[in-house]
């Protein structure tokens, strides 16, 4: 009986000539590193918030503050990065052998959601700086200090996804990228996305 080997999907970039090979994934490599970081980053918060609540119970000495409002609508652009980035995905994923016409919208969500995570990232910026308007510092009180290390360490890490995703594009535009390391990608910024309304309402409650 005759065997029929299928060619992978091709996939023809704006502004190219030729139509260029979606690369199947070869190993689970990129997965398993995001799961082993996400696992390590789990623990970092989870540590960091014991110590906050250890510490706003161990005396009288907690403050209380505004709550910079800024905070929900970088929520809210972080959520539509997340939903652009799963749109790029499940594109790309679906990927058939004539995928010419769809390569332009997967590039397209791609850049979307790296724009809106720099959005983000500047939005947490004008938050630091509402903050310091108010006398608001490190240094000022153990809430406000908790306040910078929760926001400013997240917002690190959202920088390390935003380098992800132009690595990611990178290898789009050159034809070489395969699903996994999509799919890791996607991972490691949706478990951004969701890590941050924990500290949203974690600060929200004891801020």
């Amino acid at each position: 009986m005759a065997i029929t080997l299928q060619p992978p999907p091709t996939i023809k970039l704006p502004g190219s000539g030729n139509a260029r090979r979606v690369l199947a994934p070869e190993s689970t490599a990129p997965s398993t590193g995001i799961w082993v970081a996400l696992a390590a980053i789990t623990m970092t918060f989870a540590a960091f918030t014991s110590a906050m609540i250890v510490r706003q119970g161990s005396g009288n000495d907690w403050r209380h503050f505004a709550f910079p409002i800024i905070l929900y609508w970088n929520t809210a652009v972080l959520a539509a990065s997340s939903v652009t980035l799963q749109m790029a995905r499940r594109r790309f994923a679906s990927a058939s052998a004539d995928i010419g016409e769809h390569s332009a919208s997967v590039l397209r969500a791609l850049y979307g959601t790296l724009v809106l995570g720099c959005t983000f990232v500047i939005g947490q910026y004008a938050a630091w700086h509402e903050l310091r308007a108010e006398r608001l510092y490190l240094a000022s009180a153990a809430s406000s200090s908790f306040f910078y290390v929760f926001t400013v360490l997240h917002a690190l890490h959202v920088i390390g996804g935003l380098i992800g995703l132009a690595y990611v594009i990178s290898k789009l535009h050159r034809g070489i990228l395969r699903l996994n390391t999509l799919t890791a990608a996607s991972q490691y910024w949706h478990f951004m996305a969701l890590l941050w309304v924990y500290l949203l309402l974690l600060l929200r409650t004891r801020i």
